[in-house]
């Protein structure tokens, strides 16, 4: 328990860079968080690990979303050029984690992703304003 709030005092501490690159009225912030704690579950950082493992994962994501905001008229070049990045930074990864979780990373961001589509789906679904006790009666 001890060394879940320590990682998330850490990630907490972090999230200030997060913010200024989204610009957002927290909502970026939120998602961001849950995103941390998402992936920090799925691949059991220690605190240690946690303390390396964040600053190279912000690096490499603010490589990835200045790569899909400069979204090029090419699909296939684009694609290129996030799978470039996750290749440049896959050794960095290894290096902190080791190798076998660099694929749980990959595929936990891809898992956050689909939970993250889904709850949006069916917040949209469920109408704007709605109360959680008025969510059946429609």
């Amino acid at each position: 328990m001890k060394k879940t709030l320590l990682i998330l005092a850490f990630i907490v501490a972090n999230l200030g860079f997060v913010r200024a690159q989204d610009g957002e009225d927290g909502k970026g912030e939120r998602i961001q968080a849950l995103k941390i704690a998402f992936i920090t579950q799925k691949l059991g950082l220690s605190a240690s690990e946690a303390q390396s493992f964040w600053p190279v994962y912000n690096r490499y994501e603010v490589e990835m979303r200045q790569a899909l905001r400069d979204n090029q008229s090419d699909v296939i070049d684009n694609d290129e050029r996030i799978l470039n990045i996750r290749k440049r930074y896959r050794g960095e990864f290894a290096n902190v984690v080791g190798p076998d979780r660099v694929n749980t990373l990959f595929r936990s961001e891809n898992e956050f992703r689909g939970v993250l589509m889904r709850k949006l789906k069916n917040r949209q679904q469920q109408g704007p304003g709605m109360k959680p006790h008025e969510w059946k009666r429609r």
